[in-house]
């Protein structure tokens, strides 16, 4: 312990950046828990696409979209996503929504800003469409 202490006092940066990481992390497991967004994976999401008639909605550029997307998956435009602009959607706001992006990091912004809007069950697929993709599940093109 002596030693942990004489390292901490004598590298004080290497110190600094270990305690910040550790807090980051901390910090986003504490934010998932409590967030109203839940991430959801392949499997999940199949069952509440087929059980629940969830809507998907893909945030991702129009040619992403266009090379594959997942069946009946719908898109919002860029402008629309900026302004957080959810009008299309305003009827399903009682139905689960799954937002997907290409790797899962953006949708988890876009699920947020839906969940503020009123929208009651929201979640993110977890991985994304690359999670998708690797599970061979269908892309519709």
């Amino acid at each position: 312990m002596d030693q942990l202490i004489e390292f901490a006092s004598n590298n004080m940066l290497l110190a600094g950046i270990w305690a910040a990481l550790v807090a980051m992390l901390i910090f986003s497991y504490i934010s998932a828990w409590t967030s109203p967004v839940k991430e959801v994976n392949t499997h999940e999401a199949t069952l509440l696409i087929n059980k629940q008639d969830a809507i998907v909605l893909d945030t991702r550029p129009q040619k992403d979209y266009k090379a594959g997307h997942i069946l009946s998956a719908r898109q919002l435009k860029p402008e629309e996503i900026r302004e957080k602009d959810f009008k299309k959607l305003e009827k399903n706001k009682d139905k689960p929504i799954i937002v997907v992006c290409a790797m899962g990091n953006s949708a988890r912004g876009i699920a947020s800003s839906m969940a503020k809007a009123g929208f009651s069950e929201v979640c993110v697929l977890k991985g994304g469409m690359n999670a998708w993709q690797s599970a061979s599940l269908p892309v519709s093109k």
